[in-house]
């Protein structure tokens, strides 16, 4: 299951977004959205967790906490 985290502080890293979600089970991937002008983070990513189960207990969990003073918005990402 594929979920958008929005509201992260641009100085917030993949590896620091991967840990929030690795105490609820495998995490696939993690991917940042970055500024191809700058080069920093545009504030909003996505994490790839394979088992839905899992995702949604994280998605329950992480949405609403404040990382790094921005509180973060966690829901199941869209299919484009």
């Amino acid at each position: 299951m594929k979920l958008l985290i929005r509201n992260l502080a641009r100085t917030t890293t993949e590896d620091e977004v991967k840990s929030l979600f690795e105490p609820f089970g495998a995490v696939q991937s993690c991917t940042l959205v970055m500024d191809a002008q700058t080069g920093t983070s545009k504030g909003f990513g996505f994490v790839e967790m394979p088992n839905p189960g899992e995702a949604k207990a994280a998605t329950k969990n992480l949405n609403g906490m404040e990382i790094a003073g921005n509180t973060i918005r966690v829901k199941k990402a869209e299919d484009k």
